[in-house]
């Protein structure tokens, strides 16, 4: 069998429908109740940290970044982080969170947020946002509630309910942004 290379770029407008596919198969149709989605209902997410995986021409893999903010000031809240289910366990989500984080800490962010997998979200840095310290829009178990400062210090200002920004940008078929009407 020849192996084909792993190819991380940004996510292109025209990638819209095959990651909606991957996240109906990677999470089902409950996703849209999840107090992550609720988050992020209404934002556009940031192009320049939206990613994708390819192998060949095939999406294997998509990773989507939001802007927020609670008192204190702005953060990003990161997901949904989607692997296709025949690609699973080969390095893929390590690859995009990686190459996502970098592009948020070279864009000079300083904290990011997400609803996950603390065994798996670790490996990264993430840890529990202490209890109380931010609100979602919903219910969460509060060990899937994890941060990371991509600045030292940059979560110890924050406090209170995350809620989105609202953007009027948005990819357009260059991968450029454009203002929305």
């Amino acid at each position: 069998m020849t192996a084909l290379p792993l190819v991380i770029r940004r996510e292109q407008p025209e990638d819209g429908p095959a990651i909606e596919r991957l996240h109906a198969r990677a999470f089902g149709p409950g996703r849209f109740a999840r107090t992550a989605y609720r988050l992020r209902e209404g934002t556009a997410p940031l192009a320049e940290l939206c990613l994708t995986a390819l192998v060949g021409t095939y999406l294997v893999g998509s990773v989507r970044v939001g802007p927020a903010e609670a008192e204190g000031g702005r953060l990003l809240v990161l997901g949904p982080l989607t692997v296709d289910p025949s690609f699973s366990d080969r390095g893929i989500g390590t690859a995009l969170m990686r190459a996502s984080l970098d592009a948020a800490r070279a864009s000079g962010h300083r904290v990011v947020v997400l609803v996950g997998d603390a065994p798996y979200y670790r490996r990264f840095g993430f840890a529990p946002v202490p209890p109380g310290r931010l609100v979602l829009p919903g219910p969460v178990d509060p060990a899937r509630f994890l941060w990371l400062e991509l600045v030292d210090g940059a979560a110890s200002v924050l406090s209170g309910g995350i809620r989105p920004i609202r953007q009027t940008r948005q990819l357009d078929g260059a991968g450029s942004q454009r203002t929305l009407d």
